[in-house]
């Protein structure tokens, strides 16, 4: 009768112990949903979250304005056939998604091409969640994380 009573008050406690576990685990995770880790900040961001900022930091400056139009009217466009063919224009729906702190819809992220090595030399470089890529005839700064267009320089790629 001892033995079945020790066995009891051990199932008992074992079920109480485990019962609380989910309890201990609520608040701990590290998702990747927004909100989490407010206040841990990547050594990157700056609190660069503000569209004006980012566009002081990484818009394209004058003197990098001059240097991407004059490659260009050097080495021509290198656009790929089909954008060639209507002059570097984007579908109509799509070229009006592309502004300054707009954000760059799923149609354009796909039409993305790397920017020339040359000027990605020449330019100052960004911050890993940072990218300029060339889309159409026009070249964009634009944050991967969000897909918010941090500058864009249009028509240059011709």
């Amino acid at each position: 009768m001892m033995n079945r009573t020790i066995r009891l008050l051990f199932a008992a406690s074992l079920a109480l112990a485990l019962s609380a576990v989910p309890t201990w685990a609520q608040g701990n995770g590290k998702g990747k949903a927004k909100g989490h880790d407010k206040d841990k900040k990547d050594k990157y961001d700056k609190g660069d979250d503000d569209p004006g900022r980012a566009y002081e930091m990484y818009g394209f400056r004058s003197h990098d304005r001059e240097f991407v139009s004059t490659y260009y009217s050097k080495h021509g466009s290198g656009l790929p056939p089909g954008l060639a063919k209507r002059g570097g224009n984007l579908p109509p729906g799509l070229e009006k998604q592309l502004e300054r702190n707009g954000t760059l819809p799923p149609g354009l992220q796909k039409k993305l091409q790397p920017c020339p090595v040359e000027i990605t030399r020449e330019l100052p470089p960004l911050p890993p969640t940072y990218q300029r890529s060339v889309i159409g005839a026009h070249i964009v700064v634009f944050n991967k994380n969000t897909n918010i267009i941090v500058d864009v320089m249009k028509d240059v790629v011709r």
